[in-house]
């Protein structure tokens, strides 16, 4: 550190030296960092004029129970705030009940009152979900009592719920001998070393193969796509190391064609997978996608009744194809997407509203909004804004006193968490930070590094450092 501050910063080179890198000062930094990033969260969050919660559970290394819960508030100028609200470590059971007291006593900690709860999203596993006696159901309750007119929109993650549906596609026979073979080639290493020299040999178009993941949402899909790519090259290396017979489905016609179909239908999820994810995404945005994919689905089905594979080249090379059968699949795929996200469904209609006000008919729209709509669709310097700005820009220009239901329900719309994305991201954060070697790292100390890592806010280093010159001086 010194010798890079005497190569660049000469001038600066006593300032660095006397900077102090110890474990306790490092860690009381990162203690005063998350403290200021906390302060201005809780200023921020009074002038919230509503907030969405996404929330997820997951395992560190230690087996403690990590509870995130992100907030993303919107105030009266439509600016939108998403921030780790906290990270609370369960100890004992994880029921509903044990998880709606953690979440109770973060929002009374961060006084944020019940009645401006818009939305809250998981992953839609039972002790959140439950009807009875789950969370959500805890939370819709005390919602209820501080404000009866407030419905809370109970949402479960667009993404998770994406790669849900491709379990009725059935491709475990596809799946279960490409894994099979990977592990083969990967998992042993003198295998691995010679099947590389083997791709490099024959000039092969990749080199190496691809590891499958359960736990990641686009490994399947690129795995395949892999093999598929190298199948030739596989076959002729399991004929070189006398291995053949172990992997019969690659001389199979009727596998073949049953793979190829899947590196299709795989790619095309994965497409929708990768338009799904990323943070700050508008909740009507996502759905979109959602909706523009089902209709893909059923255009796929009808184009393959036809036998017409314009959107499936992998399949359109195999000769043996059971047409019947992959319309079938892609048929099952379609009902599937319709028959989950009917949360999203429910608020269709108000998504479509906030996205697109000047395309929906006033007379589908509530009652409440109607006479605003014709007004704002009627107003030619309103239809210029809505072009130029970004549609959370768009309704803070909106006059209060002549749309105030309007923009009650832009701000409801946006917002709303589509998915529990940055609670997955956030864990993959946690895990490289609390690994084998770094298992005694403290939840509190997790729950700042965690907040430090995700933040958008810019913590006021000038007053911390001026704490901690005091601090120092005091010692």
């Amino acid at each position: 550190m010194v010798e890079t501050a005497d190569l660049l910063c000469p001038e600066s080179k006593v300032k660095f030296e006397n900077i102090s890198l110890s474990r306790r000062t490092v860690t009381h930094r990162v203690e005063l960092i998350d403290e200021d990033i906390v302060s201005e969260l809780n200023k921020k969050a009074e002038s919230f004029n509503l907030y969405s919660l996404a929330l997820d559970e997951s395992n560190d290394i230690k087996d403690t129970a990590q509870l995130l819960i992100f907030i993303r508030g919107i105030n009266d100028s439509f600016e939108i705030t998403e921030e780790l609200l906290s990270m609370e470590s369960l100890k004992g059971k994880t029921r509903g009940e044990d998880l709606y007291e953690q979440v109770s006593a973060v929002i009374k900690r961060m006084k944020l009152p019940w009645s401006k709860l818009a939305s809250f999203t998981t992953d839609g596993s039972p002790n959140l979900t439950g009807k009875n006696v789950g969370l959500l159901k805890r939370i819709q309750n005390k919602v209820k009592e501080e404000n009866p007119d407030q419905d809370v929109i109970l949402l479960h993650c667009i993404i998770h719920q994406q790669s849900l549906c491709k379990s009725v596609l059935q491709l475990n026979h596809v799946v279960d001998p490409v894994v099979k073979l990977v592990n083969f080639i990967r998992a042993r290493g003198l295998n691995h070393r010679q099947f590389i020299t083997f791709l490099e040999e024959t000039d092969a178009d990749h080199q190496d193969l691809l590891y499958h993941s359960r736990v990641r949402w686009l490994s399947l899909g690129k795995v395949c796509q892999r093999v598929w790519e190298l199948k030739e090259e596989i076959r002729s290396f399991l004929e070189l190391m006398g291995k053949s017979d172990e992997f019969p489905e690659l001389s199979d016609e009727a596998w073949l064609c049953d793979f190829a179909f899947a590196v299709d239908i795989l790619s095309h999820m994965n497409e929708l997978n990768v338009k799904l994810q990323g943070k700050d995404q508008f909740a009507h945005d996502m759905y979109t996608n959602v909706r523009a994919f089902k209709s893909k689905l059923t255009l796929f089905s009808r184009q393959m009744s036809n036998k017409s594979f314009a959107h499936f080249p992998t399949l359109a090379m195999q000769k043996a194809r059971n047409v019947k059968k992959y319309c079938k699949s892609l048929d099952d795929l379609h009902r599937e997407f319709c028959r989950r996200f009917t949360d999203f469904e429910i608020i269709d209609k108000s998504l479509q509203l906030v996205s697109c006000p000047l395309s929906q008919d006033p007379e589908t729209a509530p009652h409440e909004l109607q006479l605003e709509l014709i007004d704002l669709q009627s107003d030619s310097v309103s239809k210029e804004k809505f072009k130029s700005l970004k549609l959370n820009d768009f309704y803070a220009s909106l006059n209060e006193a002549t749309f105030p239901n309007l923009r009650r329900t832009a701000q409801k719309m946006l917002a709303l968490f589509g998915s529990t994305y940055v609670c997955e991201q956030t864990f993959s954060i946690m895990n490289f930070n609390k690994a084998c070697h770094r298992s005694r790292l403290t939840d509190q100390h997790l729950r700042s590094i965690l907040r430090i890592a995700t933040t958008k806010l810019t913590p006021d280093f000038d007053a911390l450092a001026k704490k901690g010159e005091q601090q120092h001086c005091s010692h």
